[in-house]
């Protein structure tokens, strides 16, 4: 009887300890977690954000939502994408970049989500396709852009889809601490730095043209005094600096020819009247002439 009374007792302490083990372990991952948020350890992330959307794309639709580039430039296959909204944040060009619209030492500025209790961002939600959008993605926003995941409930415009309720969707935010957070700053130097900053996908002012295009376009009801009042500084100091939009934007900008000389009519009798049997003769033919010489 004794014997077996330890057994169970050894029993019982076994799978204690296996519970504050593994409750242990969970709350470090939380720790981890909470610190790669707080100072943007974006590449380093492994929390259950990353695991849950790891796990909606292997398993079921996952859909992800765009309030900068991705809104008019993806970059990566998609089954569906639908305009709509998110709430409780707000959009801001407080992000630096240095690999798609700046570089070392000189920052471009692209958008990222405060958290606001009465804001709303108005974007283009994408429906994933295939194993590659997510890596893709990853990269392009958490590993190169400083950018971290999170899951927030996304509403869909009723004009697009009027019979869709909200649903849950992946975002890439930026938060304060991370390498390339640069802060709330006067929107005329804003304005100032988008304008004088480009990297290798192209210059900062294509970046912001064609978000506030593109919601001009697809959203015209979007209400973003910080994006649109950016958009007019912007142009404004375009013009103020007599640059040309067109190569900004990333348009090949051809110079144009300069026309051909020739000689007025009245000139070539005068050529003609030259004496043949000088090279004078043959320098003075007008251009675009084929003549016979006999020389």
């Amino acid at each position: 009887v004794t014997s077996a009374v330890s057994v169970t007792v050894v029993a019982a302490w076994r799978a204690a300890l296996r519970t504050a083990v593994e409750c242990l372990c969970q709350t470090l991952t939380f720790e981890f977690s909470a610190k790669s948020i707080q100072f943007g350890f974006g590449r380093y992330q492994r929390s259950a954000v990353g695991m849950e959307a790891r796990r909606r794309s292997s398993n079921s639709s996952l859909w992800v939502f765009g309030y900068g580039s991705l809104c008019w430039h993806p970059g990566f296959e998609f089954d569906d994408s639908i305009t709509g909204f998110i709430k409780g944040f707000s959009r801001k060009f407080w992000q630096g970049n240095t690999t798609h619209r700046g570089v070392e030492g000189k920052p471009g500025r692209v958008a990222t989500l405060v958290e606001e209790r009465e804001g709303v961002v108005w974007g283009r939600a994408f429906k994933l396709s295939g194993e590659t959008a997510l890596p893709y993605l990853n990269k392009r926003e958490c590993v190169l852009g400083g950018y971290l995941t999170k899951f927030t409930t996304f509403f869909p415009r009723s004009d697009d889809e009027p019979s869709m309720t909200p649903f849950p969707a992946l975002l890439y935010i930026a938060v304060p601490g991370n390498s390339l957070w640069l802060g709330e700053a006067p929107l005329p130097d804003i304005a100032s730095q988008i304008v004088s900053s480009s990297g290798a996908s192209g210059h900062n002012v294509e970046y912001l043209l064609k978000l506030a295009s593109f919601m001009r376009e697809f959203i015209p009801e979007a209400d973003d005094n910080h994006l649109f009042t950016l958009e007019f500084l912007v142009r404004t100091r375009i013009k103020e600096c007599r640059l040309c939009l067109k190569s900004l934007m990333g348009e090949v900008v051809s110079r144009p020819k300069s026309p051909e000389r020739e000689l007025p009519q009245e000139d070539e009798g005068a050529a003609l009247a030259v004496r043949v049997d000088t090279f004078e003769f043959t320098s003075r033919v007008p251009p675009k002439k084929l003549r016979c010489l006999n020389i």
